[in-house]
């Protein structure tokens, strides 16, 4: 059960979350792996010119629509995606579930101190949760990073190294790794650490918090060009569908 759309041809997945939680229960029963992605306009637009990465993001289980940009396009297509599923509030959500139901997590990636305090406020919050362990983005020995994860032995793994370094790992060694679900979390580790603040509720529900992230952070703009050119791109992909 994993329906999916394809924008400017990378796939992205039109479950609610609800369901998408339920069909994640599955696989973590039946030991089915599958990794997470997040699906925003700027990694549709990398996607573009970089075919491993489209390949990659295609091939993974769950491509979660993350950014306004991706349910307006879809909305432009004739898709029936309306919602927004960030990255870090499908952590969230996994991370609810895992505390419900004694999953196993383990969280890769980020500084030191950030992961620790990540996981610190994590624990705090979902007092049992079974941790299963922890190692910094900053260990180079792959081989290192998948001995240390079959060692913990955990239910899911948390992937925080950027994209696309964190979709290439994934995909390069999770059929070595005992674990069953692998989310690509970007930059979650800062925000459950508290070193970088979420967008206020009200920009949340609006849709907007890539509004708020480039008033807090300016230096973001260029990265930002990217919502038009995609945009721009669906209109497009939109006129030759009415002409074909």
């Amino acid at each position: 059960m994993n329906l999916k759309e394809k924008i400017l041809g990378v796939n992205v997945t039109a479950l609610p979350i609800e369901t998408l939680l339920q069909d994640i229960d599955r696989r973590i029963h039946d030991r089915d792996q599958g990794r997470i992605v997040a699906i925003n306009p700027e990694k549709i637009m990398m996607a573009q010119k970089d075919e491993q990465l489209a390949r990659l993001l295609n091939d993974s289980a769950y491509q979660i629509p993350d950014g306004v940009g991706v349910s307006i396009a879809s909305k432009i297509l004739k898709g029936s995606i309306r919602w927004r599923i960030t990255g870090v509030g499908m952590m969230e959500k996994l991370l609810q579930q895992a505390n419900e139901k004694q999953y196993r997590v383990f969280f890769y990636g980020a500084k030191e101190e950030t992961v620790v305090k990540a996981i610190s406020n994590i624990t705090q919050k979902y007092p049992a949760l079974q941790l299963a362990g922890y190692i910094n983005g900053y260990e180079k020995n792959n081989e290192l990073v998948v001995d240390r994860i079959n060692q913990a032995k955990p239910d899911i793994v948390f992937v925080a190294l950027g994209s696309p370094r964190q979709e290439l790992f994934m995909e390069k060694h999770m059929h070595r790794l005992s674990a069953t679900i692998f989310q690509g979390v970007g930059g979650s580790f800062d925000v459950f650490s508290g070193n970088v603040k979420r967008a206020p509720a009200l920009f949340r529900k609006l849709g907007l918090e890539w509004l708020y992230r480039l008033l807090s952070q300016p230096s973001r703009f260029k990265r930002q060009l990217a919502l038009p050119q995609f945009l721009l791109l669906v209109l497009k992909q939109k006129s030759k569908r009415a002409v074909s």
